[in-house]
């Protein structure tokens, strides 16, 4: 489906283009619509999470042409997602299009070693990039394909040199790191518009569970007031530094007082998602507003405590009757269905919970995430 809507001249408000029509997109549509502005998305197929509900075309993001013919319909193009050829992103940046962010920050959540390199200042794990297996001395270290790994994908705690080659065999070369013994990991959302402008909302404890997270709690719980601090203020320092525009997921390591960066995302990210219910301004909304270059709203929480379960895919195929027994038990829980095929592991939606007893909320979000999943029946 193709949508242009002219509205006159004195009234315009910005269309915005996004690649990609997953959950992150399907979560954008609510501010863009409170706004005025026009989300059209770039969808790779018609049942894509937020194609269901908003406009949208259909097409090949790894094509120069079909992008460019999207892009010049819109008046800033984003992102939710980073599988885009950096390529084709330059492809449109040449015709003299908006790409926010753009190519130039968009390549460190792209290229792992590009971003390590770039981050070289930053307190990092150590690492180094193996086309075979004799520059890796130590084992246990982590290994990750420098481009296209996502939610534990393409990430794999090594612990001989077979298993190294093994990896090798398949996927070269390899960004080798360090193993951390963290104590807990952490994520700090930012937002930067063009003119530099930028905020951050409070440091999120993630939960991971097989390398997906499952649960997030805001503010995080086990650091101190210094290792929070001085995350934000590195996270800031981390989107001045890489020129992103729009919202960026800074992911980190916490070994007692120390920090170490681990990932970038350039997109709205799960670990932000409690700012829906749990913060004056959204993370979605926060990116329509940087990208377009608008004052950016408070990150400030609006109650004590969010916590956030993605709920995965299970036994269940029925997502609806759940709230039978959900919206009964407890009232105030927040939840939101991606209207994705459930398979198993998939993050298929979110609950989310706010208020002021931690131990509470945490422990209505993890009933209704494992009642929607099928792993608890009451």
């Amino acid at each position: 489906m193709s949508f242009i809507y002219d509205e006159p001249v004195s009234n315009r408000f910005p269309r915005v283009g996004v690649i990609g029509a997953g959950q992150l997109a399907r979560m954008m549509v609510a501010p863009a619509t409170a706004l005025g502005i026009d989300l059209v998305l770039f969808a790779a197929e018609p049942h894509d999470s937020g194609a269901q509900i908003t406009h949208h075309v259909i097409g090949d993001y790894t094509n120069l042409n079909e992008v460019l013919a999207f892009a010049k319909t819109v008046d800033v193009l984003t992102f939710e997602h980073e599988l885009i050829p950096l390529s084709v992103i330059k492809g449109v940046e040449a015709e003299g299009i908006k790409v926010y962010p753009p190519s130039s920050a968009f390549i460190y959540s792209q290229d792992k070693a590009a971003m390590r390199d770039q981050l070289k200042n930053f307190p990092s794990p150590q690492s180094l990039i193996a086309v075979d297996t004799s520059s890796v001395n130590e084992f246990p270290v982590i290994a990750k394909a420098i481009s296209g790994g996502y939610d534990g994908r393409g990430v794999w705690k090594v612990g001989s040199v077979q298993e190294l080659q093994e990896i090798l065999d398949h996927t070269s070369p390899l960004l080798i790191e360090e193993l951390i013994d963290f104590d807990t990991e952490i994520a700090v959302m930012v937002a930067r518009s063009p003119h530099g402008q930028a905020t951050s909302w409070a440091p999120v404890e993630t939960v991971q569970e097989n390398g997906i997270c499952v649960m997030t709690v805001t503010p995080a719980q086990n650091v101190s007031a210094s290792v929070a601090e001085r995350a934000q203020k590195m996270a800031l320092e981390i989107a001045q530094a890489v020129g992103v525009v729009g919202v960026m997921a800074v992911e980190m390591f916490v070994k007692g007082e120390d920090i170490y960066i681990n990932e970038l995302a350039m997109r709205p990210h799960n670990s932000g998602h409690w700012s829906i219910e749990g913060s004056v301004t959204s993370q979605f909304e926060q990116h329509l507003r940087a990208i377009l270059d608008l004052p950016l709203g408070s990150p400030a929480m609006s109650h004590s405590y969010a916590v956030m379960g993605n709920v995965l895919g299970g036994d269940k195929t029925d997502m609806y009757r759940p709230y039978l027994h959900l919206m009964a038990r407890n009232p105030s829980l927040h939840f939101h269905q991606y209207k994705k095929d459930v398979r198993p592991g998939r993050k298929i939606g979110h609950v989310t919970a706010c208020g002021d007893d931690l131990l509470h909320l945490t422990q209505e979000v993890l009933h209704a995430r494992d009642y929607m999943s099928g792993v608890i029946d009451e």
